[in-house]
């Protein structure tokens, strides 16, 4: 990526040659271009929110920003720029969307996420550690940037403008108003199960941080899935792989206390919904929480069942790429005779890619939306 301080070489986490997807788009070019031109100081404690795979802050890194993510791929695929970029380690400071925020912020670069929760949710913690002489400009693609996304930048921060287009790319920008009223974030949000679960799930408390799938509802493929769960007895290792807000986890270690469950994702939102949602039930059994890529981590030959729902987006790309590593990953992990549960939608085709990695699949429910499949490892 070309920028007003020079060329930097960007990727993705992980990384993979075959993977055309960039590590940067117009909009983060966009907002360099901005701050460089409008010869923005960038002095105090310059924070980015948002930041995808660490464009911004691998080229700001000689102003020392803080860069606040929800995504740990991007987390990790800004290390590797910020190392590939000669970048002292320590220049850069990251943090996550779950931990405390800077006191004072005197620069605040916004990427637009796809989740006006997330957004809101961030803006109101941040809120309160920008002053009238903040600077605040926010950067996202056309698509991305809708009435909504400025009316909350409008209501928790202050006046606010859109630049002109370029490159279907949009720059916000947002004067600091310290008269505007201070309000509690929404999040976490709590939800009951509908009745129509079964007497085991029917009632039990959902909890949800902002950004996770579907936050305020229980979305169909998931209520689909947990109508159609394996029967588990005695101590077994089982993972929610992709968790999200940990039903799918729960409803099995409510299923059966003795099961030790692992629930993993990429996003520490969604990890500590998990983690909510589980204690919210009161479920007796032992429960792992962990932020990562997939299973990376997890013992080869170490766990009985998987429980995937991939996701076939990685921000705004359709891709089959992280499903193929969750597959890949299960098979590793399994013991012989361990079984990966997926569901996912019918057009997907997944049952294609379990035949390929495990040499079997097997339909065990659909309808004209959703399938779940069962691949089992054989060796």
């Amino acid at each position: 990526m070309t920028t007003p301080w020079g060329e930097v070489s960007l990727a993705r986490h992980p990384e993979d040659p075959r993977d055309r997807l960039r590590a940067w788009d117009a909009s983060d070019s966009y907002l360099l271009r901005h701050l460089a031109a409008q010869d923005v100081p960038l002095t105090g404690t310059v924070v980015v929110l948002g930041d995808r795979w660490g464009a911004l802050v691998t080229a700001l890194a000689a102003y020392r920003p803080t860069q606040i993510t929800d995504s740990w791929l991007g987390q990790e695929a800004t290390r590797a720029n910020l190392a590939r970029a000669g970048v002292e380690p320590g220049s850069v400071r990251l943090l996550t969307t779950q931990d405390p925020v800077p006191e004072r912020i005197d620069v605040l670069l916004v990427r637009v996420p796809k989740s006006l929760a997330l957004l809101e949710d961030q803006l109101l913690r941040l809120a309160p550690a920008v002053h009238p002489g903040t600077v605040v400009v926010g950067t996202g693609m056309v698509k991305e940037i809708h009435t909504s996304t400025l009316r909350l930048f409008e209501r928790i921060i202050g006046p606010t403008r859109t630049s002109l287009a370029e490159q279907k790319a949009r720059l916000i920008h947002c004067t600091p108003d310290p008269s505007r009223p201070r309000h509690a974030s929404p999040w976490p949000y709590a939800y009951d199960l509908p009745g129509d679960l079964g007497r085991a799930l029917s009632g039990r408390p959902v909890v949800n941080h902002a950004g996770v799938f579907c936050a305020d509802r229980l979305d169909i493929g998931t209520r689909f899935f947990l109508q159609h769960l394996p029967t588990t007895s005695g101590t077994r290792r089982v993972v929610d792989l992709g968790c999200g807000n940990g039903i799918v986890g729960t409803a099995v270690a409510l299923a059966n206390p003795a099961a030790e469950v692992l629930f993993t994702d990429e996003s520490f939102q969604a990890v500590a919904s998990a983690e909510a949602t589980y204690k919210a039930n009161g479920v007796p059994g032992h429960a792992e929480f962990r932020v990562g890529d997939g299973l990376d981590g997890v013992p080869d030959d170490s766990v009985d069942v998987v429980l995937n729902n991939p996701p076939f987006h990685s921000h705004q790309a359709t891709t089959d790429a992280t499903a193929w590593r969750m597959f890949s990953g299960a098979r590793r992990v399994l013991r012989p005779g361990g079984e990966l549960w997926v569901v996912g939608n019918r057009h997907l085709g997944y049952h294609v890619k379990l035949k390929r990695l495990f040499g079997n699949g097997e339909l065990v429910s659909g309808d004209r939306k959703f399938v779940v499949l069962r691949a089992v490892r054989k060796d």
